[in-house]
């Protein structure tokens, strides 16, 4: 057994770089190579998404700012947190507004096999339809790191991976401004903008940044003539 041990190490490194190779360069060079998986859609407006939702205290604070700002974004959606509130999702379909797939727990995915990623997707896939009644098309994994086994699951499931080109760090509960000029450091024209409506993997309380952040983001996006658009509105219809 000793003597196989370097033999056998070959191999099972090489599974191991295969494995996470895409999750090391989804937020790297294959986001450059991949526009559509960062999120970079038509120019002339950005797409605006929220994570880790619903929650019965963010969600409808940030549903409220948007009916004011006349905006429609897309809700990545934890299915456990659809099955805790049910009626918060509903709440985003009637406003208008799209949901996706953000996973069932908000579990990182290299330490979770293909099999049981792909479980936990069509799980979450099939709880939000239920509650909803639509059918979600977009899906993003929780951190944004993609693995071999995340692509495989979400293509087997007829799920289209998106993350982003610009975020909020509004989980971190700073300052309202801070989340706003984190976003725009990076944002671009035809960009995808990541917050969340959620605090339940965030510190306590931060979804009142987020809420407080996004008449702040409105009046930069004005003066720079952008829309906000759904994914759907921004990167189109499937092919």
């Amino acid at each position: 057994m000793t003597r196989l041990a370097p033999a056998l190490a070959v191999p099972v490194a090489a599974a191991a770089v295969a494995y996470t190779l895409p999750a090391v360069t989804a937020r790297g060079p294959a986001r450059r190579l991949t526009p559509g998986l960062a999120g970079e859609g038509r120019t002339g407006g950005v797409a605006l998404t929220f994570d880790d939702g619903p929650d019965p205290r963010g969600t409808p604070a940030v549903l409220g700012v948007l009916a004011d700002l006349g905006w429609h974004a897309t809700f990545f959606l934890l299915g456990s947190q659809v099955r805790r509130h049910p009626e918060m999702a509903r709440l985003v379909v009637d406003a208008g507004h799209e949901v996706a797939v953000h996973g069932t727990i908000h579990r990182n995915h290299l330490v979770r096999t293909p099999p049981a990623i792909r479980r936990d997707l069509r799980l979450a896939a099939r709880e939000i339809a239920d509650v909803t009644g639509v059918r979600p098309r977009w899906f993003r994994p929780p951190y944004g790191i993609l693995s071999a086994g995340t692509l495989w699951a979400a293509r087997d499931l007829g799920l289209v991976p998106v993350l982003w080109t610009a975020w909020g760090k509004d989980w971190r509960a700073g300052p309202a401004v801070q989340v706003a000029a984190e976003v725009m450091s990076t944002l671009r024209d035809g960009g995808t903008i990541l917050l969340h409506d959620s605090d339940c993997t965030s510190r306590p309380g931060s979804w009142r940044s987020t809420v407080a952040s996004l008449p702040l983001l409105a009046a930069q996006l004005r003066a720079r003539r952008w829309e906000v658009r759904t994914l759907g509105d921004h990167l189109g219809p499937p092919c």
